[in-house]
Formats: structure tokens, C-alpha cells, sequence
């Protein structure tokens, strides 16, 4: 028996990436899925396609699992409360969402659009709080129920060019933090992954040299997508019932499990503190402990494992 034996399972972005490995993963694990996919482009700015989430319900059948597809948006409400009751009409319940579905539209913050941001927050963060809402109240009723989120190291940690992709990302952490919150005393669980993996928006990065180039080229060969799709699966699981409010990240063969913010210094002032003695005694005695702002490859300096 899998580890999702007899449970259901709503996975978006199913079509490709993490979202397919994962709907194939749940479903090779006795999950029953709903595989949702808008079917559109990396950029979220072309027409989507129904028949992209039915290939991959399609070749879960084939394998003789259950699932079916789902082609609306996460960015509607409307939507996503469709999908959960599809789940409940077609396969009799609903007992976790695994939501990797994304788009990117890089470009630096002097140069972004409105449009590139609204769209970006739209999918990942509005995404987050549509799946969100339309899953919480069936799962605290059933008290049971695991929320699969995706943060990403663009918002842990930092990448040039993606304010609103890490906005997002970042926002999301925090939905998930207080969806465990929430959700403790009915058995809801919420975490999040951070995923290193080689899909269709990681293909997009620029390549201008020689050194980005063999990055990108280890991102390739050596993390996939189905080394992330075994982190979602266990936490969708209800094995898995003690964990919760965890930001993870897949690597390669590597699972790492990230800090949360807390305080890590404090400096009194009994007589209290000006802008002056602020600059002159409170920032440099603080200065140690300062984050750099190396981006997400200088603190993953090394090949995945």
C-alpha cells in the first residue's frame, strides 16, 4: 500500500514540472487525483489549453490509477471551489492539495510592469489563498487535511529580477504559517517546499557566460522534478500527521529544512535611542549579524547531490 491509500488528492500545475510529478507520484501511492492545469505558457500571458491536465490524468489512468482533469484557474475563487467539489462529486472526498502551479514574468524592478506584477501575484500568491479557502472549511470539518504550498529561494534568499516572483513566494510562506496555525486544533496541516528542480520556468533563466551556462546545466541533470514530487507526497501523507508549519526545500537528493525568522540580536539603550547613537553604536554593534546579499547560488555554491 502507498502511502496516500485511499485518499484523494488536488494537484495544480499538474500538466508538466513539479505538478506532474507529483499528481503521478500521489496517484503510484494509491491517491485518487484531481490534476488541475490551465494549460498556458510560463509567462501565464497566452491561452491555456484543456487537454494539457487531461494527458497527464490520461496517463494516470493508463496506469491504472484514478484521476481526473481540470483546466480552470487557481486565480479564481470560483474556480478552485469547483475543483474541490469536483473532488467530492467524482471521487467522494478531498484530503490534500498540492500546489505547485506558477508563472514568472522576470524583469527588473525599474523596468516591471504592472501587469507583470498583478499577474504574478495573482497565480502564486491569490493562487494560495483560492486553494486555501476553498479546501479549509472541508478539511476542519473532517479534521483531516495537509496543505502542500511552494515558497521559493527567490524570496528565502534572493534572485536579481524577481521582486514580484519573490513577493509572492514569500507571501505565501506566510499564508502557510498561519494556516497551520489555524488549523491545529482540526488536524489541518500546511507546509511549504522550496523546490530545486529543472522545469519549463527554470529553462527561462538567461544564459550569458560560461559559468551561468554550467549552472543551469547542473540544475538540469542533477535536480528533478520527481526528487521534489517525494517531499509533497510525504508531507500531502497522513503519516506525516506531526509535521506542519515547516518550510522545506528538495535539492537533488537532499531534503533541508529552512529557519524561520526570529530575533538573532538586541541592543538597549536605558536612556533610549536618536537616529545618531543608532547609526553610531546600535548599527555597527548589530553590522555581524547582518544578512549579505548574496543571491540564492552563493548560499548553494555547491553541485546537488
Amino acid at each position: 500500500m502507498g502511502v496516500l491509500e485511499g485518499k484523494v488528492v488536488l494537484v495544480t500545475g499538474g500538466a508538466g514540472g513539479i505538478g506532474k510529478a507529483c499528481a503521478l507520484l500521489a496517484a503510484q501511492h494509491g491517491a485518487k487525483v484531481v490534476v488541475n492545469d490551465l494549460g498556458g505558457g510560463v509567462a501565464g500571458n497566452d491561452e491555456g489549453s484543456a487537454n494539457a491536465a487531461e494527458a497527464t490524468a490520461a496517463e494516470i489512468r493508463a496506469a491504472g490509477g484514478e484521476a481526473v482533469s481540470n483546466s480552470e484557474s487557481v486565480t479564481s475563487l470560483k474556480a478552485v471551489q469547483g475543483m474541490v467539489q469536483q473532488a467530492l462529486d467524482v471521487f467522494g472526498g478531498l484530503h490534500a492539495v498540492i500546489n505547485p502551479a506558477g508563472i514568472l514574468r522576470d524583469v527588473m524592478i525599474h523596468k516591471m510592469s504592472e501587469a507583470d506584477w498583478d499577474a504574478v501575484i495573482a497565480v502564486h500568491l491569490r493562487g494560495a489563498f483560492n486553494i486555501s479557502r476553498a479546501a479549509v472549511e472541508h478539511f476542519r470539518n473532517q479534521q483531516e487535511g495537509s496543505f502542500v504550498h511552494f515558497t521559493s529561494t527567490s524570496g528565502l534568499i534572493g534572485n536579481l529580477g524577481q521582486t514580484n516572483y519573490a513577493a509572492a513566494k514569500m507571501g505565501v510562506v506566510g499564508l502557510s504559517r498561519i494556516l497551520a496555525m489555524e488549523g491545529q486544533l482540526k488536524n489541518v496541516r500546511s507546509n511549504i517546499i522550496a523546490p530545486f528542480a529543472w522545469t519549463r520556468m527554470i529553462a527561462t533563466i538567461p544564459v550569458k557566460d560560461e559559468a551561468s551556462a554550467q549552472r543551469v546545466e547542473r540544475m538540469r541533470t542533477g535536480m528533478r522534478a520527481d526528487q521534489v514530487a517525494q517531499l509533497a507526497v510525504a508531507l500531502a501523507s497522513p503519516l506525516a500527521k506531526d509535521v506542519t508549519s515547516q518550510i522545506f526545500a528538495a535539492r537533488g537528493n537532499e531534503i533541508i529544512l529552512f529557519s524561520q525568522p526570529r530575533p538573532v540580536k538586541s541592543m538597549t539603550r536605558l536612556e533610549g535611542w536618536t537616529p545618531e547613537s543608532i547609526v553610531s553604536h546600535a548599527f555597527p554593534a548589530m553590522q555581524p549579524a547582518f544578512i549579505d546579499l548574496g543571491i540564492s547560488a552563493t548560499v548553494f555554491p555547491y553541485d546537488p547531490v
